[in-house]
This record gives C-alpha cells, sequence and structure tokens, in this order.
C-alpha cells in the first residue's frame, strides 16, 4: 500500500471517526448526561464539602461533552484507519468493507469491553480523589494487556491455521484469549468504592450508558469507514466500466 492511499485512508479515517462522534454524542447527551446529573446531585446531597465551580454544568453538558467526544472520535478514527492500512490483507481475505467492521468489533472488545467487565465505569459522585491515580493506572493496564493478548491471539490462529484449519485456529485463539484474561481478572486487584446508599439503578443505568455510547462510536465508525474504503479500493463495476470506455484521446 502507496503513501497516497495511507494517507487518503488516514483522512477518511479521521472524517469517519468525527461523524461517528456525533452519533457517540447524541447518545451520550440523550442516556449519559441524565445520569451524570443525578450523580451530581447525589454527591451534593450527601457531601458537607461545596467547592466552587471553575466550570459550569451546563457548559460541560453541552460544549465541553461535545469537544471531548469529537475530538476523541477524530483522534481514534485516524489510529483505527492505521490499524486498518496493517491488517487488510493480514488477517483474512476479507473486503476492505468487511475488515473494518471486524477490525471495529475487535477494538470494542479489546479496548473497552475487556477493561469495562473488570474495572466499569462511575459516575462522578463514586470514587475517592485519593485513588483516581491508582484506579487510572489499573484500567489502562487492563486495557493495554487486553490489547497485547487481543494481538497475541490473532498471530496465534494464523500459525495454526495452515495446520489446523481457520476454524480451529479461531477457536484456539478465542479460548486462549478468555482464559488468559480470566487470570488477569483474577490476579489484579479489585476496586469497589461505590457508597452503600448510592442508588444501584442509577449505577446501573449509567454504567449501561457508557457502553452504549462506546458501541455507538465503534459500530459507526466501521460501518461508515468501511464503506469509505471500500469505494476508495474497490470501486464500483460501473465506475471502472466507465473509465475503460473513455476513448482514448487523440
Amino acid at each position: 500500500m502507496n503513501s497516497a492511499t495511507v494517507r487518503n485512508l488516514l483522512v477518511r479515517g479521521m472524517l469517519a471517526g468525527l461523524a461517528a462522534g456525533v452519533l457517540a454524542l447524541i447518545v451520550a447527551y440523550v442516556l449519559g448526561e441524565p445520569s451524570v446529573g443525578k450523580a451530581i446531585s447525589f454527591e451534593e446531597a450527601h457531601s458537607h464539602e461545596h467547592e466552587m465551580e471553575v466550570v459550569s454544568r451546563s457548559l460541560q453538558s453541552t460544549a465541553g461533552l461535545a469537544t471531548g467526544v469529537l475530538v476523541y472520535g477524530a483522534a481514534f478514527g485516524g489510529i483505527a484507519a492505521l490499524a486498518f492500512c496493517f491488517a487488510l490483507g493480514r488477517v483474512g481475505r476479507f473486503s476492505p468493507r468487511a475488515t473494518a467492521l471486524l477490525l471495529s468489533g475487535c477494538a470494542l472488545l479489546a479496548v473497552y469491553v475487556v477493561p469495562f467487565l473488570k474495572y466499569p465505569a462511575n459516575p462522578p459522585s463514586v470514587g475517592s480523589a485519593d485513588t483516581i491515580g491508582k484506579r487510572t493506572t489499573l484500567y489502562f493496564l487492563m486495557m493495554l494487556l487486553s490489547v497485547l493478548l487481543a494481538v497475541a491471539a490473532t498471530i496465534l490462529g494464523k500459525s495454526l491455521a495452515p495446520r489446523t484449519g481457520t476454524w480451529w485456529a479461531a477457536v484456539v485463539a478465542i479460548v486462549a484469549f478468555v482464559v488468559v484474561i480470566g487470570l488477569a481478572y483474577q490476579f489484579l486487584p479489585v476496586v469497589n468504592e461505590v457508597p452503600k446508599n448510592f442508588p444501584a439503578t442509577l449505577l446501573w443505568r449509567f454504567r449501561l450508558s457508557t457502553l452504549a455510547i462506546q458501541l455507538s462510536l465503534w459500530t459507526g465508525f466501521g460501518l461508515l469507514f468501511g464503506e469509505l474504503a471500500e469505494r476508495l479500493l474497490n470501486p464500483g463495476p460501473a465506475k471502472a466500466a466507465a473509465a475503460r470506455t473513455v476513448p482514448a484521446a487523440r
């Protein structure tokens, strides 16, 4: 793949990530913000310390939320596009559209779902300020481990495929990934700082909303970028036929 194609895919990836960010922003505003607002109200009602707001809540839930989600979408879209350039043709005989969707699904699983199951997201009023550094380190350690194991499982599957066939190679790779992730879940420390009087329904809704945001972001990106990559790398039959029938210049 030449540098011009990689550059074009990078631009398309960032645009697709930005568009997926708009979709995720809508989900975040509709599903996530109500839970965040209720969690902040709970914290204010049960806290004896009241700090001055540096940024107003209304600004956080509108312009601040939009800036964070859209910048994140464009950034991860560019990174995912570069990963797509490396993965295309190396993970199987998939079309660009299928490769993009497969890559997005695997990334959603490795980057978010696996760490989420061990260290789920908590609303603002949950967690001690003294342990935020430790909790952040553990979360990113789990994320890094998940990504490395996903890459290792892919390599294992490709190495076994010529001897065992694609089906059994995939089964062995997936089982190995699940087993090692399960061991990591057991050995990494548990973090549980949810107050006893915190509403369980609110916590559940907040965590579901964060999962829905990521699901909409990665799914939207996979579908949109897959279509853009397909059109770039595999022009449609009509376009190709038109190009062949253009009379040569005399």
